[in-house]
């Protein structure tokens, strides 16, 4: 008697992402959001609600605010203004240098105005002179470290172009990254359902195989087999009646 070993054959696994892939998504994705973020809180945000980016150039406000910080300063009203608030103001009329430190005190005179004594974080004295509130530029709204000294380095000629250059250039590289490795996940996951259908079609061969072999195999037995010992039985009672 013949017998096909019916073996089954699972599907192939998908390869298991490697490492330098996984590496490469990660950092792709890194850049991408620095770049979505970066932009969005040093040009987007600045640019639609009025306020200003500034760079930190001194310690005197550290170490909240160290050398090479950006500040976002936003306009406020002087009269809003209140004891511990973060401010940037001129230090003379005309001139386009600013300080930004922290109110100490508020000064109101009979007249209603008010003068403000700021003092640097690091600093062991309060300013100089009260600050008038018309010298007031803005209050501290946000601050994103380390960026302004790429700020420092780049001419104010430059800046104008250079920002954007690269900011799309880097943009477009973190999207070309995570798009390829998009790809390639769905050749991986083609290519292993390819292997799969290939092991599916291989069983049902082996399972026809079989079947074919069984259905071959009972005529033999039931038919042409069984009247051959038949024959043979009757042969040998007919010797023994002999």
């Amino acid at each position: 008697m013949t017998q096909l070993a019916d073996e089954s054959i699972a599907p192939t696994d998908s390869p298991a992402p490697s490492l330098w892939r996984f590496l490469r998504t990660a950092l792709s994705a890194a850049v991408l959001l620095l770049v979505v973020g970066l932009g969005l809180a040093l040009v987007v945000i600045p640019k639609s609600t009025g306020a200003t980016p500034l760079t930190v150039l001194t310690s005197s406000m550290e170490p909240g605010l160290s050398p090479g910080t950006v500040v976002i300063v936003r306009p406020v009203d002087a009269n809003a203004l209140q004891i511990g608030d973060v401010v940037t103001y001129q230090m003379e009329s005309g001139d386009a240098k600013v300080v930004t430190h922290r109110i100490l005190s508020i000064i109101s005179n009979s007249e209603g105005s008010r003068s403000f004594i700021v003092q640097g974080d690091n600093n062991s004295l309060p300013d100089d002179d009260p600050v008038l509130a018309e010298q007031i530029h803005g209050r501290l709204w946000y601050a994103v470290p380390f960026v302004g000294y790429v700020n420092n380095v780049i001419t104010e000629a430059n800046r104008a172009w250079i920002f954007p250059v690269v900011t799309v250039a880097l943009f477009a590289y973190a999207c070309f990254m995570v798009a390829g490795d998009m790809l390639d996940r769905r050749k991986t996951r083609k290519g292993a359902a390819d292997a799969d259908d290939q092991a599916l079609g291989l069983r049902d061969a082996q399972h026809d195989l079989a079947a074919g072999v069984t259905l071959f195999e009972q005529p033999v037995r039931g038919g042409a087999l069984g009247e051959f010992e038949h024959g043979i039985d009757v042969h040998t009672h007919g010797s023994a009646g002999e």
